[in-house]
């Protein structure tokens, strides 16, 4: 495979998975601005606390549908640590998602519902590229590449390595 090909079939498999973190992530989002909205108009909680626990309820959904089928062909053998990890970084997103809310509310006095929900999603926005890169380089760690048996000629190291990228991605 060319460097040009290896280049292309680097970035399709990086598109599909942008875009299954992204349809999780919608879900999440519908979760978690509908719980907030719903807290905020039916409770008597607190702007923020409110927004922090609506994320709590998108964290807890969202992991299911990142290991279970945006990553479900990385590595499973230390689930402990993954979901150790997955909370940790997901409790640094909360943060900064409800840090936005937060300056919003307190810092400037913007909480009228339509300006609660303005910053809820540029929280969420901001939070959601830390989560991308914490999960994708922390806690759903790519399984290691074959590698080639030692004295097996170039085409067939280059073919092999073409079928498992094949594999991998008919298996997504």
């Amino acid at each position: 495979m060319s460097q040009q090909g290896a280049l292309r079939a680097r970035l399709e498999l990086l598109a599909r998975e942008v875009a299954k973190f992204g349809a999780v992530g919608a879900v999440g989002l519908v979760v978690n601005i509908g719980v907030s909205n719903l807290l905020w108009r039916y409770t008597p909680i607190p702007t923020v606390r409110a927004g922090l626990l609506a994320t709590f309820v998108a964290i807890l959904g969202n992991y299911l549908g990142f290991r279970y089928w945006t990553y479900r062909d990385r590595d499973k053998s230390g689930r402990t640590r993954e979901l150790t990890l997955f909370l940790l970084f997901s409790a640094v997103g909360a943060v900064i998602e409800t840090g936005v809310l937060y300056v919003a509310t307190y810092g400037f006095g913007w909480n009228t519902p339509v300006q609660s929900n303005v910053f809820k999603i540029l929280g969420i926005g901001i939070a959601t590229l830390f989560r991308f890169w914490s999960y994708r380089t922390w806690v759903f760690k790519a399984l290691p590449a074959a590698k080639p048996a030692a004295g097996e000629p170039e085409v067939l190291k280059q073919g092999r390595t073409e079928r498992v990228a094949a594999d991998a991605a008919v298996r997504r």
